[in-house]
């Protein structure tokens, strides 16, 4: 096999078959595929896009390009992955709140990406934690805790590593084939037994419509069951932030208002669908009343706990966690303009404010102010008063915060009472 055949079948609309995409996936990953091949089969692939086969067929190969864990435990092995939102905290209680309900949870997450933010940089707003292990200290977490949220070691899917920098210079991120291939390889090569995906839809989501979004839903299920890894998907509403805060130790504390009992809401609501229909595939009964009962009884929270210690944090954390998390020495309220509904939120502009602000990367290299963001920003539908606060800004300095109200200010819609988004729009199996 050669990268020149294999381009020149994909140029013409023919999908290789799967032996000459592993092919291509190994060369990815041990450099014997030039930058210039791999730009042009992102490009071909782009273009033209792969049968239901061959997508599946490059699924695995990028999953097999490095090392696939595999896991000998006396529970199912499962996992969750949303394609990224603003204000989504969602992760740190859903894994927890599974351990404690008796599956395990290796949950392999990323950083920020863009205005959407990553779940390793929330994580490492609480003082000592460390989200990059051994595998060994990995292994060690998840059958103690039964739950680990960490970064993907060098030898997780590399062909996915490489073929992701390309795309990122050669327009070619949208490729629904490369986006399923890209997300589930590296979740297959986790060794799970049962995935549930969160695909958002909205103005804070990277599939702002509800088309866009089903294909993506439907393209992610069906590869990942035909991989071997039972999978569900939820289409669910991304218009507005589903916690009330954006940023990082910002949404550490709306995670341990959920798990200690002092708040409801959207987020715990989106919990307990996705973590229930994942226990649902996986074989238990009621699982929506299982994984809520783990959040409200303290369960989830105990487990929680006990994974931040394990992962170099604070002993008692539960505990203590508003004396641990950073705070940010400028705290300003943004006050409405005029009296009305709030009718509509620009996701993606608040999330970008707070990336603005020092809460994400502009380019690789930022270093993370995990005390900065938005906090307590109203939602869709809320009736609001002229001067009454519609967000409050945590800054480092006077200077971000102007900018940070102008743009939340420009965010913010008010109007006529809007309808109520719903906050799942479809179930995809």
């Amino acid at each position: 096999m050669d990268a020149r055949s294999i381009l020149a079948k994909l140029r013409q609309g023919h999908t290789p078959d799967a032996d000459a995409l592993a092919w291509f996936a190994k060369g990815l990953a041990d450099g014997s595929v030039s930058d210039a091949q791999a730009g042009a089969f992102a490009m071909a692939v782009c273009v033209q896009g792969l049968d239901a086969p061959g997508r599946a067929a490059l699924t695995l190969a990028m999953r097999d390009s490095g090392h696939v864990l595999r896991w000998h435990l006396d529970a199912p092995v499962l996992d969750k992955h949303s394609t990224g939102g603003v204000g989504d905290c969602a992760s740190l209680i859903l894994a927890p709140a599974l351990a404690a309900c008796g599956v395990y949870v290796p949950m392999i997450s990323g950083r920020g990406l863009g205005h959407t933010g990553g779940t390793l940089d929330k994580l490492e707003s609480i003082p000592g934690l460390k989200t990059t292990l051994s595998e060994d200290q990995f292994r060690a977490i998840v059958q103690d805790v039964g739950c680990a949220i960490v970064s993907a070691s060098a030898d997780i899917a590399p062909a996915d590593k490489r073929l992701y920098a390309i795309r990122d210079v050669t327009a070619t991120v949208e490729s629904l084939d490369l986006i399923t291939a890209s997300i589930l390889s590296k979740k297959l090569a986790a060794g799970l037994e049962g995935l549930v995906l969160d695909v958002k839809c909205g103005s804070g989501a990277f599939m702002k419509t509800p088309q866009e979004a089903r294909a993506l839903a439907q393209a992610l299920v069906d590869t990942a069951n035909a991989a071997g890894c039972p999978t569900t998907a939820l289409i669910t509403d991304m218009s507005q932030p589903l916690a009330p805060s954006l940023g990082n130790a910002l949404e550490v504390i709306e995670v341990m208002r959920v798990l200690t009992g002092r708040s409801t809401g959207r987020l715990l609501d989106l919990t307990v669908e996705l973590g229930g229909a994942l226990l649902d595939q996986a074989g238990f009964a009621d699982g929506p009343a299982k994984l809520r009962n783990a959040v409200t009884s303290g369960a989830a929270a105990d487990t929680f706990g006990a994974m931040v210690y394990a992962m170099g944090g604070p002993v008692r954390f539960v505990d203590n966690w508003a004396r641990f998390l950073p705070e940010a020495p400028v705290i300003r309220e943004v006050i409405a303009p005029v009296s009305g509904c709030v009718t509509a939120l620009d996701g993606e502009a608040l999330g970008l404010a707070v990336v603005a602000l020092g809460g994400g990367r502009q380019v690789e290299t930022d270093v993370v102010d995990p005390a900065v963001g938005l906090g307590d920003v109203v939602s869709i539908g809320d009736r609001v008063s002229k001067g009454q606060p519609l967000a409050r800004i945590h800054a480092a300095r006077e200077s971000q915060a102007d900018q940070a109200e102008q743009a939340v200010l420009r965010a913010i819609s008010i109007g006529a009472p809007p309808p109520t988004p719903a906050l799942i729009q479809e179930h995809i199996t």
